[in-house]
C-alpha cells in the first residue's frame, strides 16, 4: 500500500506536478495574485478540469507543511483514479450484475474510506464521487479503507446526475438510502445496482434523488434519527449481498 505525500507546494512544484500528470484534486491559490506562473498555473488546473479555490493568505499559511507555498498548493491523489467503464467491464468479466455505489455530499475522509472497505467486503464493482463537495483519494481515505484502496476502483465525474442517466441506459436501476423512503426490505434489489449514499446532515441532493428509480429506508428503533453515513452504506449494502445470495 502507498500512501504518498499529497501537499504540493510552491510555483514550480506544482506546475511541474500538473505537467506529469499527476491526478490534482484541489488548487489553493493567493486571492489576488495575477503574476505569470499563477496564471499559468490557474490556466493548467482548468486545463485538467482541476477544483480551484482562490483563498487568503492565512488560509495559505494554515495549510502549508513548508511556509514557503508562493501563494499556491495543491492537493494530489493519492492513488489513481479508475473510470466508470472500468467498474462496468469488471462486472462483465466476473460475470455478475454490476453493482456500484455513489456518494454524494460525503465530504469526510474516513466516511469515504470506510465506505471503500464496505465497497470491497460487499463485492461492489466500484465507487463513484462527484468532483465537487467530495473527499478526493487523500492519504486518510486509503488508510481508513484499510488496504481496500488497493482493490476497489473509484471514478470522480463531473455530475452524478448525467452519470446516474447513462448508466440507466445500460439497464442499471438506482436506489437511493433516504429515511422517507421504503423500507429497504420490501425493495426487490437483485438487478444490475447502483446504491446512492448522502451525508448524515444533507442526504442525497434533490436532483441524484429526482434521477434513482427508488429511495431505501433504513428501519430505525432508537432514539436519534440517523446513522453514520459509512453505516448506512453498509446496512444497505449488505441487504444488497442478502437479496442476490438467495
Amino acid at each position: 500500500m502507498r500512501y504518498e505525500e499529497l501537499t504540493i507546494e510552491g510555483r514550480n512544484a506544482v506546475l511541474e506536478a500538473f505537467r506529469s500528470g499527476k491526478t490534482i484534486d484541489k488548487l489553493f491559490v493567493l486571492k489576488g495574485c495575477q503574476d505569470g506562473p499563477v496564471r499559468t498555473i490557474v490556466r493548467e488546473a482548468k486545463k485538467h478540469d482541476t477544483i480551484v479555490d482562490f483563498v487568503p493568505k492565512e488560509r495559505l499559511d494554515q495549510i502549508s507543511e513548508t511556509r514557503k507555498h508562493q501563494g499556491v498548493i495543491a492537493y494530489a491523489a493519492a492513488y489513481e483514479y479508475a473510470q466508470v467503464e472500468d467498474m462496468l467491464e469488471a462486472a462483465r468479466q466476473k460475470q455478475e450484475d454490476p453493482f456500484l455505489i455513489l456518494l454524494d455530499n460525503i465530504e469526510d475522509p474516513h466516511n469515504l474510506g470506510a465506505i471503500i472497505r464496505t465497497a470491497n467486503l460487499a463485492g461492489a464493482h466500484g465507487v463513484i464521487i462527484p468532483k465537487r463537495r467530495a473527499a478526493g483519494l487523500t492519504a486518510t481515505v486509503a488508510k481508513a479503507s484499510a488496504g481496500a484502496l488497493n482493490y476497489t476502483p473509484v471514478a470522480k465525474v463531473t455530475n452524478l446526475s448525467q452519470t446516474i442517466k447513462e448508466l440507466k441506459e445500460q439497464g442499471i436501476w438506482f436506489v437511493c438510502g433516504d429515511m422517507s423512503g421504503t423500507p429497504m426490505y420490501q425493495l426487490d434489489l437483485k438487478d444490475p445496482i447502483g446504491l446512492v449514499i448522502g451525508s448524515e446532515g444533507e442526504g442525497v441532493g434533490k436532483l441524484v434523488k429526482e434521477n434513482c428509480d427508488f429511495t431505501a429506508a433504513i428501519p430505525m428503533m432508537g432514539d436519534i434519527d440517523s446513522l453514520n453515513a459509512s453505516v448506512s452504506a453498509g446496512v444497505l449494502a449488505y441487504e444488497i449481498v442478502r437479496q442476490r445470495m438467495q
